[in-house]
């Protein structure tokens, strides 16, 4: 199984106009040749899904990419849901650098973010 690193960067929003850099997140994932993340090899390899979440003037969060029960994907910092930040549709995004993804953010705000890098992050047999 091939585990993917994938950095993602806020995309414009009204607070900035022109995307930051500075505000995004980088996590480990498991990717098909089309770029789909593979539930199936996410549970074979979920310890080595690992999310940070980077943001200008705050500590960095590290934290976990699950599957929850409910089916969907998100980045969850601590046990339980109370923290979790759902992906919309993660499942059917497409990781390649260019393309564009939302996440619900611990206020509640769903942000748009694009994904800058996709690269190898090592091999799991």
């Amino acid at each position: 199984m091939s585990l993917k690193r994938i950095r993602l960067e806020l995309a414009r929003t009204p607070d900035h106009p022109d995307g930051s850099a500075r505000h995004g997140y980088e996590f480990v994932a498991p990717l098909d040749a089309g770029g789909h993340l593979v539930a199936a090899d996410w549970q074979k390899a979920r310890d080595a899904c690992m999310v940070r979440r980077f943001w200008a003037g705050a500590d960095d969060e590290h934290g976990r990419l699950i599957h929850r029960h409910d089916g969907k994907w998100a980045f969850s910092y601590a046990a339980g849901e109370d923290d979790d930040e759902p992906i919309f549709r993660f499942d059917k995004h497409v990781f390649r650098q260019g393309e564009y993804v939302s996440v619900t953010e611990h206020d509640g705000v769903t942000r748009p973010f694009k994904v800058i890098d996709v690269r190898a992050a090592l091999n799991v047999t």
